[in-house]
């Protein structure tokens, strides 16, 4: 990825962002691009989003060895904004990502993380709070936690939408999940290469009982 000149963000970065947390993550993140402080480390939701994504997973009970996160674009786009001939460029990388960390659980942030799995472009304020199924997973559309700076409404949706969340996270969690203790990686020194798949439509699982 580090060498990766398939889009025109090539040349404006500082660094690769790649991913954060345990190689083999039960759940995984996904937002849309990294921002200033991530592309000076290197590191995705090091910046004032990833506080509030942190307290909110820590708040849910979730340990930092149990997810990871990554975002759809991996090089910072010129005044943060979402750059589809990026996404469509990284769009390898993000399957190669998903294939080699294996998730049983992704939780999209944004409505651009979100179009990226489910292509029939569903308004993430429609969308978020409720679970897909996407090739053997579950797909958990949530806002972008960015947007709780902004929006005293999108902070109660975001609170509101971590509420279901956490109440799901117990039956998704396996018993392999429970079981050891993971060392966390930020950024992996290396990440296997996977063909690009077609992004299918998801469907809507029927509520937990």
């Amino acid at each position: 990825m580090r060498e990766c000149r398939q889009c025109a963000l090539a040349d404006g970065r500082g660094r690769v962002v790649v991913y954060r947390g345990p190689p083999h993550p039960w759940l995984l993140f996904v937002g849309e691009a990294p921002g200033r402080s991530e592309d000076e480390e290197g590191i995705p939701f090091v910046g004032r989003a990833g506080r509030i994504l942190e307290e909110a997973a820590t708040s849910s009970g979730l340990r930092a060895t149990e997810w990871g996160v990554t975002n759809v674009i991996m090089c910072r786009p010129p005044k943060n904004q979402f750059d589809r001939h990026a996404a469509l460029a990284c769009r390898p990388w993000l399957g190669a990502k998903v294939a080699s960390l294996a998730p049983t659980v992704l939780v999209t942030l944004g409505a651009n993380a979100l179009e990226s799995f489910l292509p029939e472009k569903l308004p993430v304020s429609q969308a978020a709070g409720v679970p897909h199924a996407w090739e053997g997973r579950v797909l958990f559309p949530m806002l972008h936690p960015a947007a709780t700076l902004h929006s005293k409404a999108f902070a109660q949706r975001w609170k509101k939408d971590w509420q279901r969340l956490g109440e799901l996270l117990p039956s998704w969690r396996g018993p392999k999940d429970l079981e050891g203790e993971q060392t966390p990686i930020s950024p992996p020194g290396s990440e296997g290469r996977g063909a690009v798949r077609a992004l299918p439509p998801g469907r809507i699982l029927p509520p937990a009982p």
